[in-house]
């Protein structure tokens, strides 16, 4: 039996109620059957990582995205205002360090996510726009090799090998 590979994956997405809203979003049962079945799993939520406790107010990328973020050219601020960067900059630096550690070169992320969003993110103006972009753990991810896949990408995922 080969050894399975290694993947990082938003722990709200293994059912751990660690969202900004004090909840989980588990992936479907057939996909993590799928997902467990051909990967080790890496649990990992960047904003905890980064010292944010839960439940936490909802927080938005504001002026740019992710790697805007990472570059301070840009801010994760909550509702009110309050300028959480530097807990989502820690949690995403954080996270880099558990999949390198885990020799992770795939990533499975809860799409959307100021942090794990891979594709598209909101925009700032917490009216539940989406808009394209990376959040910063996506972002600091994927400028680091690791493929980052969101929940609704499972059966592309799965037809990586692992070793891109």
């Amino acid at each position: 039996m080969t050894q399975k590979a290694n993947l990082l994956i938003s722990a709200c997405l293994l059912g751990q109620p660690v969202r900004y809203d004090g909840q989980s979003k588990p992936m479907r049962d057939v996909d993590w059957t799928k997902i467990h079945d051909r990967f080790e799993l890496i649990p990992a939520c960047p904003e905890c990582l980064g010292g944010l406790p839960t439940p936490r107010p909802a927080a938005e990328i504001i002026g740019g995205s992710g790697n805007d973020v990472l570059t301070q050219q840009a801010s994760v601020q909550t509702g009110d205002g309050q300028d959480v960067s530097l807990a989502f900059i820690t949690g995403a630096w954080q996270t880099l360090r558990l999949a390198q550690q885990g020799d992770c070169k795939l990533a499975l992320l809860k799409a959307n996510s100021p942090s794990c969003g891979n594709r598209q993110i909101y925009d700032g103006s917490f009216g539940k726009t989406l808009r394209d972009g990376q959040g910063v753990t996506a972002s600091l991810l994927s400028q680091h090799g690791i493929r980052v896949w969101n929940e609704e990408e499972v059966d592309a995922l799965l037809r990586q090998d692992g070793d891109d």
